[in-house]
């Protein structure tokens, strides 16, 4: 396994966020990650990222993440969020190629070889003649296509993705959660949080349901989103279609207190 959680434990200003997370993800999949909001999903994909500290074991190539390097992790882990704050604006080449830092010596310059890989990325995710663009200038599909590219010259073995479509039109997240799943194919490991229930079980190998810090189920997409689970979950009356081959649709009738 790629990764493996035991007792996992996270707590903040006295109060316990994730409790006792017990989950494995298997290399070469796209793992989904669900649950309401305040369930504790950016937690723990934080934690995996190795930015905030946990108790129990959490283990990344058979490693604790605790004991990893910031520098050591950064080549092996990359993290696309929602949104980046970025106070100074780039040309987009020059973004991308942050991504390299990792693999780099302090103060060393980027060579022909870090460049030929942004330039490749750019072009992997349909950004060729970009490079020289603001990146203040870009689309928020634009935007996102860039960090995807960022993390795609980190040669990161683990995307980790904090529902980074959730400012995008349905055009650009369609368009972003395919070059993620193209990405999936060619080998590369994802652990995604996402809040679109039916894109999630159309693009993820695997699901993940998170509720009040605990992680209630997972499994193939078809044997986790029921009708059931929604109802308990989500709060959410609904009807549950689709298995196999066939997208999943979700039809909601009503709220639940």
């Amino acid at each position: 396994m790629l990764v493996s959680a035991s007792d996992l434990h996270v707590s903040m200003d006295g109060s316990t966020i994730l409790k006792a997370l017990d989950f494995d993800l298997e290399a070469g999949q796209w793992h989904g990650l669900l649950g309401p909001n305040g369930s504790g999903k950016t937690t723990l994909l934080r934690a995996l990222a190795g930015l905030i500290p946990y108790t129990g074991s959490l283990q990344f190539e058979g490693k604790e993440v605790s004991v990893w390097s910031r520098r050591a992790m950064a080549r092996r882990v990359a993290m696309v969020r929602q949104t980046h704050a970025i106070s100074f604006d780039f040309n987009v080449i020059d973004l991308v190629l942050l991504g390299r830092a990792p693999h780099k010596p302090l103060l060393s310059v980027y060579n022909q070889n870090d460049s030929a890989m942004a330039s490749t990325a750019l072009q992997q995710l349909d950004l060729k003649g970009f490079e020289q663009r603001s990146f203040h200038s870009l689309s928020g599909g634009e935007q996102q296509r860039v960090f995807l590219a960022q993390a795609l010259v980190q040669e990161a073995d683990l995307l980790i993705l904090d529902e980074p479509t959730t400012y995008l039109d349905v055009h650009h997240q369609f368009e972003f959660m395919e070059q993620v799943r193209s990405l999936v194919d060619a080998g590369k490991t994802v652990f995604g949080a996402m809040h679109d229930l039916e894109m999630a079980a159309r693009f993820a190998d695997q699901l993940f349901v998170m509720h009040g810090g605990k992680m209630v189920r997972h499994g193939a997409p078809d044997q986790v989103l029921t009708a059931d689970l929604l109802a308990s979950v989500f709060r959410m009356e609904a009807t549950v279609a689709g298995s196999g081959d066939s997208p999943i649709r979700i039809a909601y009738t009503r709220s639940l207190p």
